[in-house]
């Protein structure tokens, strides 16, 4: 009896989740990490972290510089930074996608991203969010929709720290 529950237990363990819904987000700071973890927890839906194979720096981050990380990927529409691992989207139903709005638009990991899972996102609706110190999503959202036309884009939310 009990290898039977410790076999059902582990079966459990190596389960996907049950949500239909997937938060993919990615965040330099952290500020865009807590509003995923919200929405993740409003929907009952898996987090996944879309992590830059090298992390940025607070240098990376200084958009004033020129010669910064984050610069140099935002003046060159075709940069695609690497990304560590993407995941398996096929059980999920909605994408929300989730990022920091850099120069107006998405960092261009989101794109990497993107890239990597076009094919898997089919017609699945998308939805993207993001998080800003004064842009809105609005530039982003049309960004988005003209660089991946086949995608099934949603309205975008804005989610800031209130």
């Amino acid at each position: 009896m009990k290898r039977m529950i410790l076999a059902l237990v582990c079966a459990a363990m190596m389960m996907p989740m049950n949500a239909k819904t997937l938060v993919a987000y990615f965040s330099a700071t952290g500020t865009t990490k807590a509003a995923a973890e919200k929405l993740a927890k409003q929907h009952d839906a898996r987090l996944w972290e879309i992590e830059p194979a090298e992390k940025y720096t607070a240098e990376d981050l200084d958009w004033r510089n020129p010669k910064s990380r984050s610069s140099i990927e935002m003046n060159d529409p075709e940069e695609r930074p690497m990304i560590k691992q993407c995941t398996d989207i096929t059980p999920y139903d909605t994408i929300y996608i989730g990022f920091p709005i850099w120069w107006g638009i998405c960092p261009r990991i989101i794109n990497s991203w993107l890239d990597n899972m076009e094919i898997m996102l089919g017609d699945k609706p998308i939805i993207p969010f993001a998080t800003s110190g004064s842009s809105g999503i609005e530039e982003a959202e049309a960004y988005l929709k003209k660089n991946y036309p086949s995608l099934n884009w949603q309205k975008g939310l804005l989610l800031n720290k209130r």
